[in-house]
């Protein structure tokens, strides 16, 4: 692992050097955890000369209570409910999200935050907001069996 991380270093150094811009090497962070229920069971798309991709919905909650701000107060409870779009890449990991990933199971997302465009059927041009998830961790099968 750092033999890795000392040639990619290196690599980027080589490259700097070979330009008459001065780069600095910095890190940074696209980290996503959601913690949620499927809301559809996914599906596998292929576009024409490239990978395929599963895809599903997952939503999150938000909880709070109005009122005086106290835990035991006796004001009104609300939700808002999020829904995120999560496509799958990994090779295994994309076959086993296709397989076991099931409307209404609890599971935990982890990937990174990608954006795009694409352009409906319309041709209206729309923004979209997506998760590619990185690892999957199934926490139960469905809702029914809770």
């Amino acid at each position: 692992m750092l033999r890795s991380f000392l040639a990619q270093v290196f690599r980027q150094v080589v490259r700097n050097r070979s330009t008459d811009v001065n780069f600095t090497l910095e890190r940074s962070i696209n980290r996503v955890q959601l913690l949620g229920r499927v809301g559809q069971d996914p599906v596998m798309r292929q576009v024409e000369g490239r990978n395929p991709v599963t895809i599903f919905s997952l939503a999150t909650n938000e909880m709070w209570r109005s009122g005086d701000g106290e835990m035991t107060s006796t004001g009104d409870v609300s939700q808002k409910t999020m829904w995120h779009r999560v496509s799958v890449f990994k090779p295994g990991l994309r076959d086993v999200a296709y397989q076991h990933v099931k409307k209404g199971a609890r599971i935990l997302v982890e990937g990174k935050l990608d954006y795009g465009e694409y352009v409906d059927k319309n041709q209206v041009r729309r923004q979209a907001t997506t998760i590619i998830a990185e690892n999957i961790v199934f926490l139960s099968d469905n809702r029914d069996k809770i």
